[in-house]
């Protein structure tokens, strides 16, 4: 069985940052693909970054130069670092990964999503 955890969400005020986290963890054989989106209330889920094993990395127009997608391989766990935060990066942020598991083969995960918040 395998899955995503993620932490590091909670309330940033504009212009601050934040790190949010995602492990994976169980019976992983090799991880692929590993991503981040994000849902706000009323809209559909959202691509923010994505990164790949080799570590190629692709970015949401609305994450360019301010969000930095990384992975440590060895700890099967992808950061999103958020900086320069705005009212409308508020959003459930859930994490992703194309995952070739020893019993299931591969499959898509998801994570239980993290709520961040920016607000003064």
């Amino acid at each position: 069985q395998v899955q995503l955890v993620e932490s590091g969400g909670g309330l940033v005020q504009p212009g601050g940052s934040v790190r949010l986290s995602c492990a994976a963890s169980g019976t992983i054989f090799s991880i692929n693909a590993m991503g981040w989106y994000r849902q706000a209330p009323g809209k559909q889920r959202e691509l923010v970054a994505s990164i790949t094993s080799g570590g190629s990395t692709n970015y949401a127009d609305s994450a360019k130069g301010r969000f930095t997608i990384s992975r440590d391989n060895a700890k099967n766990t992808v950061y999103l670092q958020m900086s320069s935060l705005k009212p409308e990066d508020t959003a459930v942020y859930y994490c992703n990964a194309a995952i070739f598991s020893y019993d299931l083969g591969e499959y898509d995960y998801w994570g239980q999503g993290t709520q961040v918040t920016v607000s003064s």
